[in-house]
């Protein structure tokens, strides 16, 4: 499937295998548990959460992991945690062969949330 024809995150984590689908739904249940006022939607051809008209943030599934998108903001405020995970800038990488940090997930959300309602 071509992920830029995919219109809400339901389409996007209906086009993976099952336990993939099961990653991504947790990931976004945690999102959506963290900042339940956000908004759904598929930008940059992925799952996307925004709130006060400013995004917080995305994630992806890729063949060995989880992307995860909390802009730059994010990673440094978890510079520590976020050690052992592969990052690049405003990128996380969370491999598909361990369980999904889900506390960490929500603290950036969170942090997020915070970023957004001060600007």
């Amino acid at each position: 499937m071509e992920t830029a024809k995919f219109k809400t995150i339901d389409e996007y984590i209906a086009g993976f295998p099952e336990d993939i689908q099961k990653v991504l739904q947790q990931v976004r249940i945690t999102i959506k548990q963290a900042a339940p006022e956000a908004s759904e939607s598929i930008s940059y051809a992925m799952p996307a959460f925004s709130w006060n008209k400013r995004p917080l943030v995305y994630f992806a599934a890729f063949k060995k992991h989880i992307g995860f998108y909390a802009l730059p903001e994010g990673n440094d405020a978890f510079k520590d945690e976020l050690s052992r995970y592969k990052t690049g800038k405003g990128s996380i990488q969370f491999p598909l062969t361990e369980p999904m940090p889900l506390g960490l997930i929500t603290k950036i959300v969170k942090f997020r949330l915070e970023e957004n309602f001060g600007k």
